[in-house]
Parts: structure tokens; sequence; C-alpha cells
């Protein structure tokens, strides 16, 4: 079984969720991105934000939150996608950038808008009382 293995960025703001909309893609993703070679989970996270979103991560601030799994969407079945979600602030201004069409505060309503494994995050995250 293959296992894509990204990180992303959960940010949170009066109880919505900051997603993202990809050029050309249907669903909404938590930010983030795959590591680069030689990178590890915070260069590689700071590095993606600022292609994305045009914001320094500030590294102090950056936590662990957790990882979850599923089906990768838009892979054939039995492609999983492994997502570690760091939680930290940042300093600029969020705008899209790189292939980032539109940005985004979504609440647990909207998660079926979101791929399968940010619906799990979703599902974490209210059952967590981190969004409504």
């Amino acid at each position: 079984m293959m296992e894509i293995d990204k990180l992303a960025w959960i940010y949170i703001k009066d109880k919505k969720i900051l997603s993202t909309r990809s050029k050309g893609k249907d669903k909404f993703y938590i930010p983030g991105g795959k590591r680069e070679v030689g990178e590890d989970d915070l260069q590689a996270l700071i590095r993606e934000i600022k292609e994305e979103l045009t914001v320094d991560l500030i590294p102090d601030s950056i936590e662990y939150l957790g990882t979850f799994k599923a089906q990768a969407h838009g892979h054939k079945e039995g492609i999983l996608v492994k997502m570690t979600c760091y939680q930290g602030q940042y300093n600029g201004e969020l705008n899209p950038d790189s292939e980032i069409e539109e940005v985004v505060w979504l609440q647990y309503r909207d998660k079926e808008r979101s791929s399968i494994v940010d619906q799990q995050i979703f599902d974490w995250l209210k059952q967590a009382g981190m969004i409504e």
C-alpha cells in the first residue's frame, strides 16, 4: 500500500479553520505539503506555507497536533495520505500564491468541501472544541 507523506498547518480563528483550494481542484485542503530532500517537518512546513500563503511561520510557536491517515483524494483506491499536523503563529498577511487559487475560513458544517483526511481532522478539531 502506498502512502503520501504530507505536513499541514492548522490555523484557527474565531472557531473556523484556514483552508485553501488549488487551481483546478474541486476540494479544499488544509495548507501544507511535502518535504523536499533533507528537510525536517518544520523546515518543510515553513517553506510550504511561505510558498502557498506568503506568510512566515514563527518557528518557536509551532506545536505538533496529531497525525491522520485516509484515502488520498483524487488517487486510486489504496493510496493513502498521512497528514502530520502542526499549529503555530505567523507574521505577514495571508495571500494565495503559487498554486493556491482561493483561501477560505471553513466551519465544521463545511467539512464535506474538503478532502477525506481533512474531514477526519475537522472531526478531531470539533471533538476538541477548537472549531464549530
